[in-house]
């Protein structure tokens, strides 16, 4: 199943939403989006296109109602979703959903692509969590392009689960937590093995944490 979902919130209007396949989204509040799952996906074979605007000097929070969880089909374990954020100029997004499941024997792939204005304001939080109770079969990658105008912001990739290089069953990690903010202008800071906090060249930072299991919000 292929699943289209198109948001673009402006300073003068309600967000607009325009959906088909599995995934949906209502307005919540007047800057407010939540998505909304209407089939259940990604499955094995599925496809994902997300595409989020916010016009110059809008305001947009977008959350979910519901963990997403990727599971396998008979015929692939491998899904798609690719997510479109552009930030124009004086705006500011709050992308927060709750986290992906990847279920056992699940290949989820995650590609991120940001276009920010230089005035722009970003919070973008991923949480990825693999396996279901008794389940460490998933694998998920995940990859993170930001582009400040015509200037590269990041270009960060992840991979959790089975079939990476940094798999093993006794000791690695199984839930990721990452967030991207613009503008940010706050030092280096390392909180233990497993997290850290690192400014960007071009301003803003990245955290990420990767533990066995996603802490509490």
């Amino acid at each position: 199943m292929r699943t289209e979902v198109r948001i673009v919130a402006s300073a003068t209007a309600l967000p607009e939403i325009h959906a088909s396949g599995g995934l949906s989204a209502r307005r919540t509040a007047p800057h407010t989006v939540h998505l909304i799952g209407t089939a259940a996906t990604p499955l094995g074979g599925d496809e994902l296109d997300i595409t989020i605007v916010v016009g110059p000097g809008a305001r947009l929070a977008v959350r979910s109602v519901a963990a997403t969880i990727a599971l396998p089909s008979a015929a692939t374990p491998s899904s798609l979703a690719h997510w479109r954020f552009r930030v124009d100029t004086g705006g500011e997004l709050d992308f927060d959903p709750e986290p992906t499941i990847v279920a056992g024997g699940a290949h989820h792939h995650t590609i991120t692509s940001v276009r920010l204005a230089a005035d722009a304001r970003l919070r973008l939080r991923e949480r990825v969590q693999i396996g279901r109770s008794g389940e460490d079969a998933g694998g998920w990658r995940g990859d993170l392009i930001a582009d400040l105008g015509e200037l590269p912001l990041l270009r960060h990739r992840l991979e959790l689960g089975a079939g990476t290089v940094a798999d093993d069953p006794l000791a690695a990690p199984r839930a990721l937590e990452s967030e991207l903010r613009y503008p940010d202008d706050r030092p280096a800071e390392t909180l233990d093995l497993a997290e850290t906090r690192l400014p960007l060249a071009a301003g803003g930072t990245l955290r990420t944490r990767t533990s066995p299991l996603l802490a509490a919000r």
